[in-house]
């Protein structure tokens, strides 16, 4: 426990020319044991506030009724929501998706800061795309087209306390900002 860099983000190994940051394997041992719905709860509260409300008719169609999950590799966190007929949904993690989308945390921060591009992260294989391609594809480009930096209230407030924490593990604090 005395090792320092037990304590910060890691360098990502296997993918060559990675910038990609990884938190420490403790969180992710934590992460695995925690109820995952309320995680999904959060999530689908989130899509309903930033993102349902800019999706096109086509769009609403394709993702209705379609189980999609999104993990956080190495925070051992698995988000499971579907698009239902008054918004996003929870899922229990029961439910068989049928897309699956996995990077680290510090990945889907750059992506939600627009600091790298998601089919960079999927090319250099830091973003994992597994299940329905089609759909795959959708929910990728409406996720993307969600300006993150402009979320009403309270969900601005917990993006900006996460990437302060993000960046505070960067750089090697032992504590996060707060």
């Amino acid at each position: 426990m005395g090792n320092r860099e037990s304590n910060t983000l890691q360098p990502e190994r296997g993918a060559p020319g990675s910038r990609s940051m990884r938190l420490p394997r403790l969180i992710a041992a934590v992460g695995l044991r925690l109820p995952q719905f309320p995680h999904s709860v959060a999530l689908a509260v989130g899509l309903n506030l930033a993102l349902r409300p800019h999706l096109t008719a086509d769009t609403v169609e394709l993702l209705r009724g379609r189980p999609i999950c999104i993990r956080v590799e190495d925070a051992g966190i698995d988000f499971y929501v579907r698009l239902g007929d008054r918004g996003f949904v929870p899922l229990y993690a029961e439910a068989k998706p049928d897309v699956v989308f996995a990077a680290c945390a510090y990945d889907f921060y750059l992506m939600a800061r627009r600091l790298e591009d998601p089919d960079t992260l999927f090319f250099n294989r830091r973003l994992k795309i597994q299940g329905d391609t089609e759909l795959g594809l959708v929910v990728k480009n409406a996720l993307d087209a969600v300006d993150w930096l402009a979320l009403p209230g309270p969900l601005r407030a917990v993006f900006e306390r996460a990437s302060g924490v993000l960046s505070a593990l960067r750089r090697g604090e032992r504590r996060p900002p707060g």
